[in-house]
């Protein structure tokens, strides 16, 4: 039905400007479904949407099923700087074209890697309020694309993960920093440099050994390289759930169920290079929960956090949802109608992941 619709009648919904590789006479026949779909979607007005509920199913489970193979990329297919976004899209647990909603986000990752709820919703809100959207309810997995649809007035972006400064940053273990040429695609000599440190003191995997090592020599790298270098918070902190998210996700649950803590190099290389999975990748058993390093303090149920670390979960939380309702504000100065209204849905959304370690700032009320 959708093809039977005259283009004319769509582009007069949203104007040929917001589409420019497409003109009134083309013909939706020669673009993909997804394209098609998305497309659609943009010739109207989404608006924020209600964040999807806790997937019911945490348990041990195949994620490469026969609904959910491998296939490569098509010209015009976005990816980023995410791997673990790259190869959902890439096994269809997100749309494969790497155009998707934040609500697609939140599910995928907790279908494909089991990740808990609220994480799944801090760090999916996070980036769509700097790097969606906002209006058509879609964000880019690489960079800015036309299918997201009409793009809002500077100086916001909606220019998908692959925008420096915003939600992607510096020193990542296998993407250039953007000073210094390609920041979202897989580097080979940054992960020649992850195999040998891994080779070398994670005795031939990635580890929590190798992954402390890696972390510190990009960052060493990225000071005496890139004189624009910004380790400052929340990168400080992201970067390092950073290194260890292939460990904590990309290793098989059924290694993890039988103790294995380090990650094969071939299968990270799959996931980081080729945004592929294992063909019997099965995720972990249980949702990943927030801790922070500490000890009982002389007695039992008395934890405290280690004064050494880099911060309390609150602190790390609060600092984060902070730093993004701020680099919104920042974006969005002076936003009116469904625009602002959109906004407000997403803040709220973003919020609801800090709502337990924060007071809530409502910029736009």
């Amino acid at each position: 039905m959708l093809l039977s619709v005259k283009l004319s009648v769509l582009l007069q919904l949203v104007g040929v400007l917001a589409f420019p590789a497409l003109q009134p006479y083309d013909s939706l026949a020669g673009l993909t479904r997804d394209e098609v779909d998305a497309f659609a979607r943009s010739v109207k007005v989404v608006g924020g949407q209600p964040i999807p509920p806790p997937i019911t199913d945490t348990s041990l489970k195949l994620v490469v099923d026969k609904d959910h193979q491998w296939k490569p990329l098509r010209a015009g297919d976005q990816r980023g700087p995410c791997p673990g976004l790259n190869a959902l899209a890439s096994h269809g647990w997100l749309p494969r074209n790497g155009i998707v909603t934040p609500g697609e986000i939140v599910t995928a990752v907790q279908n494909g890697y089991n990740m808990e709820w609220k994480r799944a919703v801090l760090v999916t809100y996070a980036a769509f309020l700097v790097n969606g959207n906002h209006l058509t309810n879609l964000l880019s997995l690489g960079g800015m694309s036309w299918l997201t649809g009409h793009a809002p007035p500077p100086p916001a972006l909606a220019s998908g993960l692959n925008t420096h400064g915003t939600f992607e940053g510096d020193a990542s273990l296998t993407r250039s920093d953007a000073f210094l040429g390609d920041n979202h695609s897989f580097n080979e000599t940054l992960f020649q440099q992850l195999v040998d440190i891994s080779n070398k003191v994670g005795g031939g995997k990635y580890n929590a050994s190798a992954a402390a090592e890696v972390r510190f020599q990009r960052v060493q790298d990225s000071i005496a390289r890139n004189p624009t270098f910004n380790f400052a918070n929340p990168r400080f902190n992201t970067a390092f759930v950073e290194a260890v998210f292939p460990i904590v996700f990309f290793i098989d649950g059924r290694l993890r169920a039988a103790g294995e803590t380090g990650l094969d190099l071939k299968v990270m290389r799959g996931f980081f290079e080729d945004h592929r999975m294992p063909k019997d990748f099965h995720r972990r058993g249980t949702a990943a929960h927030d801790y922070i390093p500490g000890f009982n303090n002389g007695s039992v149920n008395n934890f405290v956090a280690d004064p050494n670390f880099m911060g309390t979960q609150t602190e790390l939380v609060c600092a984060l949802y902070e730093k993004f309702v701020n680099s919104t504000v920042a974006l969005y100065p002076n936003p009116h109608g469904a625009l602002r209204a959109a906004l407000n849905q997403n803040l709220d959304n973003f919020y609801v992941a800090a709502e337990a370690h924060c007071d809530q700032i409502k910029p736009y009320n």
